[in-house]
């Protein structure tokens, strides 16, 4: 039978924990309780208790006496309990409460489950920014109102609706899956009309694109889907988010870009859409090392800088270094005469020296194999062929993969 796993620092929220244990078993749901403190005993006896939890770091790690170090030790450690609970078909469902350390723990262990599966965290700090703890997650926010420190009108109301909700959600009928594979797609406005096009023609030969807007968060998003085996395939058009990781944009990709894609070895075409820009604020946030640069105001709250010669091979260097890892076909076509509708004749970010740049580097730093290819092509990224050539890339790869 799968269960609803409800977790808590039980020593500080046993009490609080177990009234929702009990909500969701009157409601019909089979739940367990996991404990996650890390210093008193627990006030009420859990389903898995902190050192059932713990073992799955091994037998020879010690818990940190720094309250900050435990914390992290112990999220490392229900991740890999939860994984492994999910893997074996036990978890239809988690729901977690906690203050500001405890929403720290347990998030992070719920944003490595797969993309669908329930995740409910009550948080003493779900009122203030929450990205910290979602990231590109699907765990649901629920504010406490109250500190989760004993129960009273105000706690057991909004405990109460929590395990509610999670009922809901851990209850519902499973879906019948879509009959179209899903494939996903990264996009910015300056590269929306290759993309439009793209999704066009795979939508017309059956598939069901989702796109995802090139904001840091999106392609982490689109990748977690990849790794929760939602996502059948990717064409990465929009790699924009490297560029603010490697000249600190505000749309940064993270450290791990691609590495999710690359090791589910779905069919995957790469482009190079808009890393002629870093990302910024409003005019008046820009760093102080970059004021003198070539800027573009997009609106009030966005300002484009145009990426230079010297940035665009640390960029080349941080693609070819993650694509070197890849080890089923791929193909990363580069678009010679523009990135973006700006990087183009008669445009702001027109700039061949700093693109040749990017090109040449990723040319010498890729490791070529007959299923690792790089291809040139004297188009700009929105041109009708490019989109075309795009979408023959990604059907030859679907169709060897099917052979």
């Amino acid at each position: 039978m799968t269960s609803v796993y409800a977790i808590a620092t039980m020593d500080t929220k046993g009490a609080e924990l177990e009234y929702v244990q009990k909500t969701l078993s009157q409601a019909g749901i089979s739940v367990v309780t996991v404990d996650v403190g890390t210093s008193a005993p627990p006030s009420v006896s859990p389903t898995f208790s902190r050192d059932q939890v713990w073992r799955a770091l091994g037998t020879n790690v010690a818990l940190s006496a720094d309250r900050g170090t435990a914390i992290r030790q112990m999220s490392d450690a229900l991740r890999l309990f939860l994984l492994k609970e999910f893997a074996n078909g036990r978890v239809c469902g988690v729901i977690g409460l906690g203050g500001s350390g405890g929403t720290s723990l347990i998030t992070a262990a719920m944003r490595a489950l797969p993309i669908g599966l329930p995740k409910l965290m009550v948080s003493t700090v779900a009122s203030g920014n929450v990205a910290p703890y979602v990231d590109c997650c699907d765990i649901t926010m629920m504010y406490s109102v109250v500190d989760i420190a004993g129960l009273n009108a105000v706690s057991e109301t909004v405990l109460s609706n929590a395990a509610h909700a999670m009922v809901g959600m851990a209850s519902q009928p499973n879906r019948t899956p879509t009959i179209r594979k899903a494939i996903g797609m990264t996009m910015f406005g300056v590269t929306t009309p290759c993309v439009t096009r793209v999704r066009a023609q795979l939508e017309s030969e059956g598939y069901d694109c989702l796109v995802f807007h090139a904001t840091g968060t999106g392609g982490r998003a689109m990748e977690q889907l990849v790794a929760s085996g939602l996502i059948a395939g990717v064409l990465d058009i929009t790699t924009t988010e490297v560029a603010d990781e490697v000249v600190g944009g505000v749309f940064p990709s993270g450290p791990h870009r691609f590495e999710k894609i690359l090791a589910a070895k779905v069919p995957l075409v790469f482009s190079l859409g808009a890393l002629d820009m870093v990302n910024f604020g409003a005019l008046h946030t820009i760093p102080e090392q970059f004021r003198n640069r070539k800027l573009h105001i997009h609106n009030d709250q966005v300002t484009l800088m145009r990426t230079s010669v010297e940035e665009n091979r640390r960029i080349a260097a941080f693609i070819a270094d993650k694509l070197n890892q890849s080890i089923a076909p791929m193909r990363l076509l580069i678009p010679e005469r523009g990135l973006s509708l700006i990087d183009v004749p008669g445009q702001p970010f027109h700039d061949p020296e700093a693109d040749a740049a990017l090109f040449n580097e990723l040319q010498r730093r890729l490791r070529a194999t007959p299923d690792r290819q790089l291809i040139r092509l004297p188009l700009d990224i929105n041109a009708e062929q490019f989109s075309t050539a795009m979408v023959e890339h990604f059907n030859a790869l679907v169709q060897d993969q099917i052979l």
